[in-house]
């Protein structure tokens, strides 16, 4: 009797596993190659130069250009990048912001004023100056190391990463970017990215629970560890010499599988989150009153997927509306961890489209499209994709400019797509 009894406890600890233990098996690419693999169409892939390493870039509508964080220099990342695991520190690279000119694919880089780093690069995003026309406010994650830990590497128990965020302020057209504080918090952890709601309120992922050890290595090869979380933080006092001063910050939403990218929705209560290593996003709305989230629905990919776009297709009919989510990822992320540290590695990426399905109403109410993919030859590793509309040469074949971006690429990829 015992033993039918174990067995039967095993069979249903068996049955309840499968799933999400073959979902995570394809998300990180077990069973894919990573050869022959053509682009989209054969279309003509555009490389922008000095965009190396942008983790995360942000389409400015008002404007039409793109924002991006993105690193100096190629090697640093592969010694200091928390996020990878990286950490023979201390950090000393200073990274910068590079404004992107959608039409002519050149890029610009702005100057820092008040701020000289270290400066390492992850997530961002923007938000209007409420009180300037033409200037905006950028958040941004930045990587620091710990001195405490540097300064006497024998502590037990110091943390080798002190990640926090930044606030900076820039006036639209010029070349410069200032500096206004710090923001650091107990709870943030492991930031990864940044959703501003305005500018005294942000939401910020921690994509690990664990900076690092024997724990780390659980949380990132097994699919049940769902122990990240989303944190708001309001900024109560824009200017501040201290990093701790006037930040009020609690945990809105947790219990995910290395949570990661935010991005914003299709109107302005529409809050995206991704899981990386799960291969899902979700649409989530804010409730101001108690500081917390609600996931509404969640999309599950086949492969990793990072920072979350929505697309706007301001030519649609209401037989063709190409109006979705845009999200990148890894075509074999269970190569990462023998890749991350290694400078002359490749990651192949996967970008895929959602969008409402139309026509027969017996098909599913939402179409999933593989939109882009490459073996890591035209850009190393995906984190950020978005689409920006073309003028349609003829409406019953619309296409975009897609743009590509990745935390190991060498240079944002700029690329026409069939929608």
């Amino acid at each position: 009797m015992k033993s039918s009894f174990n067995l039967a406890i095993l069979v249903l600890v068996a049955a309840n596993l499968y799933g999400p233990v073959c979902h995570w098996l394809t998300v990180v690419g077990v069973f894919r190659a990573a050869t022959d693999i053509v682009t989209t169409e054969a279309q003509k892939i555009h490389k922008i130069e000095d965009t190396m390493q942008c983790e995360d870039m942000h389409h400015y509508q008002p404007t039409g250009q793109i924002f991006a964080a993105c690193e100096d220099s190629l090697l640093p990342r592969f010694k200091w990048f928390p996020p990878l695991g990286n950490l023979q520190g201390p950090a000393q690279s200073t990274g910068s912001f590079h404004v992107i000119d959608t039409k002519t694919l050149e890029s610009r880089r702005l100057t820092f004023e008040n701020f000289h780093g270290p400066f390492v690069t992850h997530g961002l995003d923007l938000v209007d100056d409420p009180d300037r026309q033409g200037a905006i406010y950028i958040y941004a994650i930045n990587h620091l190391s710990n001195p405490h830990y540097f300064e006497k590497p024998s502590a037990e128990g110091v943390p080798k990463a002190h990640s926090q965020l930044e606030l900076f302020h820039h006036v639209l057209g010029s070349s410069t970017v200032r500096h206004v504080r710090s923001i650091s918090h107990p709870l943030i952890v492991t930031p990864n990215d940044i959703y501003a709601e305005s500018l005294h309120s942000i939401y910020v992922t921690n994509d690990h629970f664990y900076r690092e050890g024997f724990m780390r290595t659980v949380e990132d090869i097994l699919p049940l560890a769902k122990w990240t979380n989303v944190i708001h933080v309001n900024v109560n006092h824009i200017q501040s010499n201290s990093a701790d001063t006037g930040i009020d910050a609690v945990v809105a939403s947790q219990g995910y599988l290395n949570i990661n990218g935010l991005g914003h929705g299709q109107s302005q209560e529409e809050l995206l989150l991704s899981s990386a290593a799960g291969g899902i996003m979700y649409r989530a709305r804010a409730d101001r009153s108690n500081r917390t989230l609600s996931v509404l629905d969640e999309f599950a990919f086949e492969s990793t997927i990072d920072n979350p776009t929505y697309y706007h297709d301001p030519y649609a009919t209401p037989d063709n509306d190409a109006s979705g989510y845009v999200v990148g990822g890894l075509l074999r992320a269970v190569d990462l961890r023998r890749t991350h540290n290694d400078p002359h590695a490749q990651e192949g990426v996967m970008v895929w489209h959602l969008r409402r399905h139309f026509g027969d109403t017996a098909n599913p109410e939402w179409e999933k499209r593989l939109l882009f993919e490459d073996d890591g030859s035209a850009i190393r590793s995906a984190s950020t994709a978005l689409l920006l509309p073309l003028e349609p040469k003829d409406p019953a074949a619309k296409t975009a400019m897609l743009f590509v971006t990745g935390f190991v690429s060498r240079n944002i990829i700029a690329v026409e797509v069939p929608l």
